[in-house]
């Protein structure tokens, strides 16, 4: 485990005692989201993100760990563990090598080198191997091995079977395997070719190279898409003339009578074992690596939507475009409660549409309507047509905003929304979705698996355990940063919160419908199932605002409480002060009296004192409120009125590898490509970019046909 420690703080640039603790805890049954918040002192400060990448490394290291004891035992069964071999397995630093140094060992099917050996022909093969100078001439050597009982008829079938069984020894060595396998990676080529003469989303991949090194995770995706859909024919070319004289210096020996035979042995364990298994090891690699960075970025892409600044304290209509079956309406408040429904025609000709028109003014003056969400998907553009024109007619103060309806049918269809709106149909369930997403993102999106939201790529294509390990905890970061409200979290955003699962957080749901609101964060303790460790983990980011101790609101956490209370007497100050925010000056207060000597005097470390006051002053702060308010928008574009040079506020919509799309307030999002970007060389767009930014753009072409939009982040000269 030592070696464990010090290569994970060697590669993650962190002190080994951190990292030590980091380990400890988690072993000890600590969520992630609590190390970060609560436990600073004992590893630095390290963020989220930072821990994730700490806790999935451990992972793979002690996976490792295990598979090298696994191996060395089977190879010790075998009666063939040296030393040697036992130190080479302990030194290896990949899955790869460990399973490169198994190879000889591990049971196989039936091969050409199996027969042989069967034949009694694996003494030639090793005396060929050898290659000493004393060595015979091989057809003199195979004389010997002659046994037509055995099935050798004849000098050749002898040699035959040594080619064989020394071309499957080198197949299994690991050395060669390994410099084998990085020549490869550093100096092939990929080519995709057409497996079809129809057009098709390919056609960029039909005549395509590009050397392995420098090839993108989104191109690798769509080839691997392309190769499975029948569309592209794929290889890795590797230049044999240069691979075999490396193969050669590792395992021939001049000056031998056996080194042709050898040197031929070689060849055909290049052509016939080696380089077919290895492009299937590169094609792995490749897809790994895209697949992880993929899932990276739907990750990076997530948790800027999931944080998106809610629109608070208004009433919203959501409106559910559609044409067969019209528009689907519903009004909710500002809690999220729905007030109304109605479904309207818009799309079905110009009477229907100031029908429609006539019905959504009525209920925006019923309820005193303030914001508009639409969503996105079919006859958006129709609706947001007829929102425009809806807005002209009603109290000037009502906007709209086009929101993104991804995963709003998936969650409408689900069990849950049943059980929320049993009362309601399959497609009005889907416009309060939409409603309230503009109200409260994260608090709605929670309900919808991450895979539906919309933000990735090829997210079908990609291993689904560990896309959903990845982001169900950039939820759970998410949901915690944020924190709940006890008493109006709905069950599937408190089983995101720390320490809480879909059963417990069912059970408090329940407790609080048979038992009134929470009083007290301590009540929780009486929930079923919910025992001191998941109290521990959970009560921090829970806030009670309906309880008589103020503490209860904030992100304070109760083993806290003592020092927090402490703290304020020391600077003059009692708990109801910090109530009613009357503790201005307590930063002041605390910089003056010395951080330090204030943590030694309240008992606890200095991170944990600097949070303790950030919460004290702003209770109950919500980290969303500190980012830019969406665009709300109250008319419209179209896309025959861009022209190029045009200047347009934008919200990012998607970040991808080559770039991101923008919502410019068209049906159709824009695409500001990874060239357009910065003045500056970037590697990848979300090096600059998040989902949610809002940004200036201008227009660079537009292509109606196509429904294309070119978009530029750079100042037009």
């Amino acid at each position: 485990m030592e070696q464990i420690i010090k290569l994970l703080a060697d590669e993650l640039g962190q002190p080994q005692n951190y990292v030590n603790n980091v380990v400890t805890l988690l072993d000890e049954g600590n969520t992630i989201p609590f190390i970060a918040r609560y436990r600073k002192e004992m590893h630095g400060a390290m963020d989220d993100t930072v821990l994730r990448d700490l806790a999935d490394r451990l992972n793979y290291l002690r996976n490792l760990d295990k598979r090298r004891e696994e191996v060395k035992h089977s190879i010790e069964e075998q009666g063939k563990l040296t030393e040697e071999l036992s130190a080479a397995i302990d030194a290896a630093a990949t899955l790869a090598e460990v399973e490169d140094l198994y190879r000889p060992y591990k049971q196989k099917r039936r091969t050409r080198a199996t027969v042989a050996r069967e034949k009694g022909l694996e003494p030639l093969a090793q005396l060929l191997f050898t290659q000493s100078p004393a060595c015979p001439e091989p057809t003199a050597a195979a004389e010997d091995y002659v046994n037509p009982e055995k099935g050798v008829e004849t000098i050749a079938d002898a040699l035959q079977g040594a080619n064989d069984i020394i071309a499957e020894m080198i197949s299994d060595d690991a050395e060669v395997r390994k410099m084998l396998r990085e020549y490869m990676l550093r100096h092939s080529v990929l080519s995709s070719l057409a497996a079809t003469e129809e057009d098709s989303v390919y056609r960029l991949y039909y005549d395509f190279k590009q050397p392995v090194a420098r090839l993108q995770g989104h191109q690798i995706l769509a080839i691997n898409r392309g190769e499975r859909e029948e569309k592209l024919k794929v290889t890795v070319l590797t230049e044999r003339e240069q691979s075999l004289p490396l193969l050669y210096q590792m395992v021939v020996k001049p000056g031998s009578a056996a080194t042709e035979f050898v040197t031929a042995a070689a060849e055909d364990a290049y052509d016939r074992l080696i380089y077919p298994s290895l492009e299937r090891e590169v094609r792995n690699t490749l897809t790994e690596k895209a697949d992880e960075g993929a899932i990276k970025m739907f990750g990076a892409n997530l948790k800027p939507l999931l944080m998106q600044p809610p629109v608070k304290g208004k009433v919203a209509m959501g409106l559910d475009p559609g044409y067969r079956n019209g528009c689907k309406v519903a009004v909710v408040d500002p809690t999220g409660k729905v007030l109304d429904t109605a479904v309207v025609y818009p799309t079905f000709g110009e009477r229907q549409k100031q029908e429609a028109i006539t019905a959504l003014a009525k209920l925006v003056k019923k309820h005193g309507v303030e914001v508009i969400a639409i969503g996105n998907g079919t006859a958006s553009k129709e609706t947001e047509i007829m929102t425009a024109e809806l807005l002209k007619v009603v109290d000037p103060g009502v906007s709209y905003m086009v929101v993104s309806e991804a995963g709003a049918s998936v969650y409408s269809a689900s069990k849950l929304a049943a059980e929320e709106f049993p009362q309601f149909d399959v497609n009005l369930r889907s416009a309060v979705s939409i409603a309230r997403r503009l109200q409260d993102p994260l608090a709605e999106l929670v309900k919808i698996d991450p895979k539906a939201i919309g933000v990735g790529q090829y997210q079908h294509d990609m291993p689904q355990a560990r896309l959903d390990e990845t982001l169900s905890g950039v939820v759970e970061d998410c949901v915690n940063a944020v924190g709940a409200d006890l008493n109006t979290a709905s069950a599937p955003l408190l089983s995101h919160v720390a320490g809480l699962t879909a059963t417990t957080a069912k059970n408090i749901v329940k407790y609080r419908e048979e038992n009134g609101a929470f009083t007290t964060r301590k009540q929780l303790l009486k929930v079923p199932k919910l025992g001191p460790k998941a109290f521990e983990q959970c009560a921090g980011f829970l806030r009670v605002p309906e309880s008589a101790n103020p503490l209860d609101h904030t992100g304070v956490h109760p083993e806290s409480y003592d020092a927090a209370t402490a703290l304020l007497e020391t600077c003059g100050y009692t708990v109801a002060d910090a109530a009613t925010g009357e503790i201005g000056l307590l930063e002041a207060k605390v910089k003056l009296y010395g951080e330090e000597k204030l943590a030694q005097k309240v008992g606890v470390g200095v991170p944990t004192l600097r949070d303790v006051v950030k919460e004290l002053i702003k209770p109950g702060r919500d980290p969303r409120d500190e980012l830019p308010a969406p665009v709300l928008r109250s008319d419209i574009l179209d896309m025959k009125d861009l022209k190029p040079g045009m200047e347009l506020t934008g919200t990012v919509r998607n970040v991808i590898d080559f770039g991101a799309f923008v919502d410019i307030g068209v049906h159709q999002d824009g695409l500001v490509h990874i060239s357009q970007i910065s003045n500056k060389y970037i590697k990848h767009p979300g090096e600059i970019l998040s989902v949610g930014d809002v940004v200036t753009v201008w227009v660079l072409n537009v292509d109606e046909e196509k429904k294309r939009i070119g978009l530029t982040m750079k100042k037009p000269k």
